[in-house]
């Protein structure tokens, strides 16, 4: 019969491979077991032999005196230092006395170390006594002590890993009937091999112990899954082996099928992985948390948010509570796709099971509002993280930083990134590059070159990022020619140069109205590379029809198709608007038409860009077509589609129409522009509705917008002729500060 081992280790995820391990190798440890598995099995199911007789050398009778009087010496020694007691024995002692020693003194435990410790001082003891005190060591259930025994060996330099293991294998197997018997030595054994990388040593201990039936226990079989599954080379192997070892004797715990569980994942398989989670149960082994958890992170990976929430609802049957890796998991998937107000109550519903949040799902929550534009809610959960006492950390401070510097409010980035420095915590290159940026955006180039000196400064190297919202801060403000100059330090630095780089001096050259430049570059790039994408094209297309080159436009858009450049909507809006500012309406409604048709959803620009024409030209009947049209096909208005539709029925004299458009956009939270409030106030005020274009004057004012001075002089008159001399006043130095400075000003210019 096999007699089994129990001992159970906790399983160590140990990450570092030993260096001489050359997986590409068919001499490679991993080649190794995959040629010899089905040897294995084979062997496990011969016949077991025992183990063999311990027969050291007989001492000589001066050896065996010798021995006499250490023993005795240490023996009654009472607190000298061994080394004085044994001073007089130095020159006669060898170390075969060592085994000869132990023999008479392995009952007494902490002696057997004493005289080790002092004999390896004087000359490094035989393999064979160093296997004897290991054993003794087990024996004894010091197994930290039997451990660094072995580990000890293994780190000596020049060592032949092949011929060593032979030796000490066999020296292990050698001591151990009579000086232990304790099958845990071979546990550690097998630990200390996966822990230095030695997977084909450790896989031949296995075979070799088979022979003598013996099976190293499952907990130093998951270690040895989990050091296999440390690459993906090893992850097919380490499946191999937890299909095939339980017909040699091993029994599988949760942990081992949860070491396969996430190796099926980080190759993909998930399918295989939840096939695995439910054979569990049919093999009388429990799932728990991590189990769970580790499926529904591959699939918020994934983003299959209904498998993730099934699994959930599995976990509740069987009363599993979701862990903060659970949690963190489902929180990502929703922020990846916009769901931040379901993210946000997973967090909430985290703290009622009491399951404490970390660092990472604010981050991720923090982040995700501020790539949203929330910025106002991701300073919200800043600022519950420090109440918490959960200390943001730099990319916690990253985040919101870019989040800050996309929304154009540098001042409070700033804050922030000085807040960041004040605690100790270093900016990284994504911290530096994320203020630059923001810089850039704003126009402050002097101060975004200044960050990048100073990020230099700290050592830190700028990446291709970095020095494209450097290159694209400098077109904004007409600087190509120094935009150019950086990219060609870029390329100086071995940094290559990508499609957002080419895009940004594309940008820059279309903007100053070089279009030949911009021709040129792209051409280039089509060239050399990187290709245009859908922005460089969307950019072009945009100049010729700002220019009124059409023909060029829409030769671009069919270029852009047989190159196989999916056009975005933003493309099509550009071509839209270029048609419509063109006067040509007809084209427009054809390219609206073909957009239907191809499934290519319009937005609300697409749509206003026609009603804006139609508007223009009084056309109302036409204008009001497309709107409905626009929301039958569910694309929702906007701000700017409002005040298109108001100002186009008040210059149609349709107030009632404009009337209930103007409560409709209130209700849905847009506001009226300037021209929108003048023509409102003007059609209400002809319609004799006084009242009500009062009440929208005063609005407008308090809203800080400006009214043309028709409108000034018609509530100036009005209110001279009610008496109100203050009000009158002050309508007139708004007039004066507003309209005759303004228009001074701009006849100086």
């Amino acid at each position: 019969m096999k007699r089994h081992i129990i001992f159970s280790v906790h399983c160590l995820r140990i990450t570092s491979l030993h260096p001489c391990l050359n997986y590409g190798s068919e001499f490679s440890p991993l080649f190794f077991l995959r040629r010899n598995l089905s040897q294995v099995l084979q062997a496990s199911s011969a016949n077991t032999r025992p183990f063999p007789d311990y027969s050291p050398k007989k001492p000589t009778i001066k050896d065996a005196e010798l021995v006499h009087h250490i023993t005795t010496t240490i023996k009654l020694r009472r607190s000298e230092p061994l080394r004085r007691v044994l001073k007089p024995y130095e020159s006669k002692f060898r170390s075969d006395h060592l085994i000869w020693i132990l023999m008479n003194i392995k009952n007494d435990y902490k002696l057997v170390l004493d005289i080790f410790d002092w004999a390896c001082v004087r000359r490094s003891p035989t393999l064979e006594a160093r296997c004897i005190v290991v054993q003794i060591a087990t024996a004894s259930k010091d197994l930290k002590m039997a451990h660094g025994l072995i580990l000890d060996f293994w780190g000596k330099p020049n060592l032949d890993i092949s011929l060593s293991f032979t030796h000490f294998s066999e020296r292990l197997i050698y001591t151990y009937k009579d000086w232990g018997s304790d099958p845990h030595v071979f546990d550690i054994f097998f630990q200390v091999l996966v822990e230095a990388g030695m997977l084909s040593e450790a896989r031949k201990l296995f075979n070799k112990l088979l022979s003598y039936g013996l099976v190293i226990s499952v907990g130093s079989c998951n270690l040895f899954l989990t050091r296999l599954s440390s690459n993906l080379d090893g992850i097919e192997i380490a499946i191999k082996v937890f299909n095939e070892y339980p017909e040699v004797g091993i029994c599988w715990s949760t942990a081992s099928y949860n070491i396969i569980i996430n190796s099926l994942c980080q190759l993909g398989k998930i399918k295989e992985a939840h096939r695995l989670l439910l054979q569990m149960e049919l093999r009388s082994c429990l799932p728990d948390v991590v189990s769970y958890s580790t499926i529904i992170s591959r699939y918020c990976y994934v983003g299959d948010l209904q498998k993730v929430l099934k699994l959930i609802e599995e976990m509740k049957i069987k009363r599993l509570e979701p862990n903060s890796y659970t949690y963190n998991s489902i929180v990502l998937l929703l922020c990846k796709t916009g769901k931040l107000s379901e993210a946000e109550q997973v967090l909430r519903e985290m703290m009622t099971q009491r399951v404490i949040p970390d660092n990472v799902v604010y981050t991720t929550l923090i982040d995700g509002f501020c790539k949203s534009g929330n910025v106002p809610a991701a300073c919200r959960l800043f600022d519950e993280m420090r109440v918490r006492k959960i200390f943001p950390d730099s990319i916690t401070y990253t985040a919101i930083i870019h989040g800050f510097c996309q929304a154009g409010k540098m001042m409070e980035a700033d804050k922030y990134f000085c807040e960041m420095v004040s605690r100790g915590l270093e900016p990284d290159e994504f911290t530096y590059t994320a203020v630059i940026d923001g810089y850039c955006k704003a126009g402050e180039i002097k101060k975004a070159f200044g960050l990048h000196n100073e990020m230099v400064q700290m050592g830190l190297t700028p990446n291709v990022v970095t020095y494209t919202a450097l290159a694209d801060g400098l077109c904004k403000q007409g600087e190509v020619d120094t935009a150019n100059e950086l990219l060609h330090e870029m390329s100086i630095k071995g940094l290559q140069l990508n499609v957002c780089t080419y895009n940004s001096i594309l940008n820059g050259l279309c903007k100053s109205g070089n279009i030949i430049d911009a021709e040129k570059l792209m051409e280039e790039m089509k060239v050399a590379g990187p290709h245009p994408d859908a922005f460089t094209y969307t950019t072009l297309m945009d100049t010729y029809c700002k220019t009124g080159e059409m023909f060029k436009a829409h030769k671009l858009l069919q270029e852009m198709l047989n190159s196989g450049i999916q056009p975005t909507v933003v493309t099509f809006n550009v071509l839209m608007n270029g048609f419509c500012m063109s006067g040509m309406l007809e084209d427009g409604n054809k390219l609206l038409k073909w957009m239907l048709e191809k499934g290519i959803m319009p937005n609300a620009t697409t749509y206003n860009s026609l009603m804006k024409q139609y508007s223009i030209r009084n056309n109302m009947r036409a204008t009001t077509e497309i709107y409905r049209d626009m929301c039958a096909q569910g694309v929702m208005p906007d701000n700017n589609t409002f005040n298109i539709l108001i100002k186009g029925h008040c210059k149609a004299r349709n107030m009632k129409e404009a009337e209930f458009l103007h409560r409709e956009m209130t209700g849905k939270g847009f506001l009226l522009t300037a021209s929108s409030y003048n023509a409102l106030i003007k059609g209400f005020y002809k319609r004799k509705k006084i009242e009500a274009a009062r009440q929208l004057f005063e609005e407008m004012r308090s809203q800080g917008l400006v009214a043309d001075r028709e409108i000034y002089d018609i509530f100036v008159d009005m209110n001279y002729k009610e008496g109100n001399v203050d009000i009158t006043l002050e309508l007139c130095d708004e007039v004066i500060e507003n309209c005759l400075v303004d228009r001074t000003k701009n006849s100086r210019t």
